[in-house]
């Protein structure tokens, strides 16, 4: 599994795409319909129609890499909704839980930042 750290941005995008696209066309997916650059860094979230399988994609300052996790049975239930063309930001916990095919919204996490100050 790719490492997905608290550090890092990821933005899932509720609608499906099609996954004949490859880096070039989930780029311009995150960047004409989740109004996005993804020349950011942000970890980008894709689903495919079925909802049997989920793509990621993230940039790393030299080139984008592109992770496929297809289920060998069974669906991913649980997926972010929204607005039609747009994405949601989730923290890392719940991308781990969504990832698993889990409920990423019944996942209770810390918060990723405490103010140390009184």
């Amino acid at each position: 599994m790719i490492q997905i750290t608290p550090q890092m941005r990821v933005l899932v995008a509720i609608d499906p795409v099609d996954f004949r696209k490859g880096i070039d066309g989930l780029a311009r997916v995150a960047r004409d319909e989740l109004s996005s650059d993804p020349f950011a860094g942000w970890v980008f979230v894709f689903i495919n129609r079925r909802r049997t399988g989920i793509k990621l994609l993230v940039y790393d300052g030299q080139g984008f890499w592109l992770a496929l996790k297809r289920l060998s049975r069974g669906k991913f239930r649980h997926w972010p909704s929204g607005p039609a063309k747009t994405g949601r930001i989730l923290e890392a916990h719940a991308v781990h839980v969504l990832l698993s095919g889990g409920d990423f919204e019944a996942a209770q996490g810390a918060p990723t930042w405490r103010s140390v100050a009184p």
